[in-house]
């Protein structure tokens, strides 16, 4: 049994970045910087299970979603007429190896089949695993910077395109990125932090009562898991209505033109990178509203998203911490608004 989402204590900025991201998986993920035991993967994993089934391709190894991008092998069924059988399935949480291989990551041929039948066949990698699925990658930064680059390219792009050996391949790869990384044991390139939608910062719970209360439920949860699980269910069914209708609501939300002046007036000012922070800033503030329940995107929903979507995005001196010009972006978002 899993840890219900709505249970764990405190850790409210990972909690809403990974919402975010599920409300609209078109921000590009979540990077969680901190020390260990806070909560991160129970988090991720919590919260797939809370998460309604979806519908996709009966027996496809890719989960191909039938009205949605389709693998080579269920597009050549679907060109032959030969129908698309469904089946609902409940997301999950995919694990990256940190000494991954880039076969075992994107897939290759699949070598022994070849052997025995004498025919090229595609075999999947860990990105078909994770389509519609969260992909967890936990000390990012200590992975190889090129499977970083396919993984992040993945993301971005939605598919996966594999040519080994004479055998193409293509199959979508949409997924919830979620990387996990210590500062201490080293940094990832800008121009991968970058390509990270959110990031927030976790560290443990320094509140006595806080602490208290976690040591209360990890018990009662390890002693009676049935029990503790009923009483939370329905705070559990209530996140995942709350999730379903900011989805259905989220590509109607206003977005005014004082919203985008009030982003752009922040991202000009701090000397940012291309125009990646604003498009993040604006979907989280989106997503952000929609799971509010509102109809039309507010300030508070800007200053949020901004938090959410600098921290990784500023530019540094060397050896200065990450995240700690923020007091710079709180300051310019107070006078941004208040113009």
């Amino acid at each position: 049994m899993i840890f219900p989402f709505s249970a764990i204590v405190g850790q409210d900025e990972m909690k809403t970045g990974l919402l975010l991201n599920v409300v609209d998986p078109a921000i590009g993920g979540l990077l969680i910087m901190g020390e260990k035991g806070t909560a991160k993967s129970t988090a991720v994993r919590a919260l797939a299970e809370l998460l309604p089934e979806i519908e996709v391709v009966e027996g496809c190894p890719f989960g191909c979603t039938p009205d949605g991008l389709l693998c080579s092998a269920c597009r050549e069924r679907f060109e032959k007429n030969e129908g698309l059988k469904r089946e609902m399935k409940k997301m999950k949480v995919v694990e990256l190896p940190l000494g991954v291989t880039e076969d075992r990551l994107v897939g290759t041929l699949d070598i022994e089949h070849a052997l025995k039948k004498g025919e090229k066949r595609f075999e999947p990698g860990i990105l078909a695993a994770a389509n519609n699925n969260f992909l967890y990658v936990d000390e990012v930064n200590l992975l190889e910077d090129h499977i970083v680059d396919l993984l992040l390219d993945s993301a971005a792009m939605g598919v996966n395109t594999v040519e080994r050996e004479g055998v193409s391949f293509t199959h979508p790869a949409r997924f919830i990125l979620v990387g996990t990384m210590n500062p201490e044991e080293g940094e990832l390139r800008p121009q991968l932090l970058d390509r990270f939608g959110l990031c927030v910062r976790v560290t443990s719970v320094h509140d006595k009562e806080a602490r208290i209360e976690i040591l209360r439920r990890r018990m009662r949860f390890d002693a009676e898991p049935e029990s503790f699980l009923g009483e939370w269910q329905t705070e559990q069914e209530r996140i995942a209505a709350q999730v379903i209708a900011a989805r259905e609501r989220r590509d109607r939300i206003e977005m005014s033109d004082s919203v985008l002046e009030q982003i752009v007036a922040m991202t000009t000012q701090l000397n940012l990178d291309g125009h990646r922070a604003d498009i993040v800033i604006l979907k989280a503030a989106r997503a952000l509203a929609a799971l509010n329940g509102k109809g039309a995107i507010g300030t508070e929903e800007v200053r949020a998203a901004a938090m959410l979507s600098l921290i990784h995005r500023q530019k540094r001196l060397p050896f200065q911490e990450m995240g700690s010009q923020m007091t710079k972006v709180q300051q310019l978002f107070s006078g941004v608004s208040r113009s």
